[in-house]
């Protein structure tokens, strides 16, 4: 991430007599999140946390029934790769917005651009709208999801920023649990169009309360950019996310075409990815470098079931988006079950046995997930795959995020912070792009779909198996 969150904060649009203290001042007695001083912003923030979190969770176990309607089934690791590849560049430009001019206008444009992208995936006729809309959404995803971490750093002061930061996590996990059901049923009882349509008119509202909150000069910034600051990789990032979306591109599909996409893809993924990350991590340097590789190859294997589960599921086996999406709320109780325990129970064990742990119950979800393809057993064995992969990460994310920022330079937690996510995204777009080349190349030479998902799904344990033997080089010195 590009901004600086210990820059003294402008505080919200309610005039320059309101503007809050300066960070490291104590707020006054009895104010707090919801004071008559910060109760604009923390509503507003916290409606926009949520609503985004329930348009980016609720419309995933519609979108394989999105890509049946539209007869793009071949495409839709394009629909759901491009979502990630754009948020990469989302995300680096705007933090560079927001060091530049205050986090207030690509929060703005973000949100705006937000519900547009959800009109524009309702109103799909065809696979490559709905890919154009889902690309769209993930730039505006990215924007919106650094420029509210600035935002927070530039309005409140220091002692109130955990309490922010911590109902804006509240507020993204609530949709976790109500969003996919929720979708399922309206997907059911109306069409997949409704939901990305509905999710639009109720993201609209916050985004015009967030663009009537940030208006005015008391959100410029108190002390503007050094002019000789360093500039984020912009091109870069560009460039990775372009590859990305190729790649995902080339993968879904066979011929010389498609060869020729997966390969110009890959070139440009292979020349500046690693400008992203720590120096040493694809060769799994220790401490930093190979946390940050190993979050990469984990949510890669997470991101790719997520998506080729619930595809196996509505494609092959007619589950309805309403199971689906309960599978979803499934994973999102496991994950939040696990990250109980290793943070409460397990907090005293070596935080590199748990990443060891936490890879080895992927790897059985990833048997279980090929076992469920057979047509012999019942759906939930697939889709307990999830829920299975979900306890995995919700023991091993956040002990590599503590690894990260042990292992981070003193004082640059945030290059740390911002490596972690750039690697989740781009291990998500590769290992996705990986697993639906298999699972084409296999359909292309006639195995059938059987053979394609257990292939796909078992090509999984490989970035699975390099997460448990890397575990030991992640360990605190």
């Amino acid at each position: 991430m590009t901004h600086d969150p210990q820059r003294p904060p402008s505080g919200p649009a309610a005039g320059p007599s309101d503007t809050p203290p300066a960070p490291g001042t104590p707020p006054a007695t009895g104010e707090g999140l919801f004071s008559k001083r910060y109760a604009a912003a923390t509503t507003s923030f916290a409606a926009v946390m949520f609503l985004t979190g329930l348009a980016a969770l609720a419309v995933l176990p519609t979108l394989p029934t999105a890509a049946e309607a539209l007869d793009g089934v071949h495409l839709f690791p394009l629909v759901a790769g491009c979502f990630v590849a754009a948020s990469l560049f989302g995300g680096v430009l705007g933090g560079h917005w927001a060091d530049r001019s205050g986090a207030h206008r690509p929060l703005a444009v973000g949100m705006l651009l937000a519900v547009a992208t959800l009109v524009v995936s309702g109103a799909s006729q065809s696979i490559w709208h709905l890919a154009a809309g889902r690309f769209l959404d993930g730039l505006a995803a990215g924007m919106v999801a650094v420029s509210i971490n600035t935002a927070i750093g530039q309005s409140y002061p220091s002692a109130l920023r955990s309490r922010a930061l911590a109902l804006m996590s509240t507020c993204w996990i609530v949709p976790s649990l109500l969003g996919p059901p929720l979708a399922g049923v309206v997907a059911e009882v109306w069409s997949w169009r409704t939901v990305f349509l509905g999710l639009a008119v109720l993201t609209l509202i916050p985004a015009l309360a967030v663009v009537a909150v940030l208006r005015g000069d008391s959100w410029a910034l108190a002390v503007p950019e050094p002019k000789d600051a360093p500039r984020p990789a912009l091109l870069t990032a560009a460039a990775v996310s372009l590859g990305a979306a190729v790649a995902q591109y080339g993968v879904s599909g066979g011929g010389a075409g498609h060869l020729a996409f997966a390969v110009a893809g890959l070139a440009l993924l292979a020349a500046f990815a690693p400008r992203l990350l720590p120096p040493g991590t694809l060769r799994a340097a220790r401490r930093l470098p190979v946390t940050v590789l190993s979050r990469g190859l984990s949510s890669g294997v997470f991101f790719t079931l997520e998506a080729l589960v619930p595809l196996l599921l509505v494609t092959e086996r007619d589950v309805s988006p309403l199971l689906v999406g309960l599978v979803f709320t499934g994973a999102a109780i496991a994950w939040a079950a696990s990250s109980w325990v290793q943070g409460h129970l397990l907090e005293s064990r070596p935080r590199h046995q748990l990443v060891r742990a936490g890879a080895v119950l992927m790897a059985g979800a990833i048997l279980v997930a090929a076992v469920g393809t057979s047509p012999a057993l019942p759906p939930f064995v697939a889709a307990s795959a999830m829920v299975l992969a979900a306890l995995g990460m919700g023991m091993l994310v956040p002990s590599l995020t503590v690894l990260s920022l042990e292992h981070s330079p003193e004082g640059r937690q945030g290059y740390a912070s911002g490596a972690m996510q750039t690697a989740q995204n781009l291990g998500q777009v590769t290992v996705l792009g990986a697993g639906s080349g298999v699972l084409h190349l296999c359909l292309a030479r006639g195995t059938g779909e059987t053979v394609g998902y257990v292939t796909a799904f078992l090509l999984l344990l490989v970035p699975c198996t390099l997460t448990v033997l890397l575990a030991t080089r992640t360990r605190r010195p």
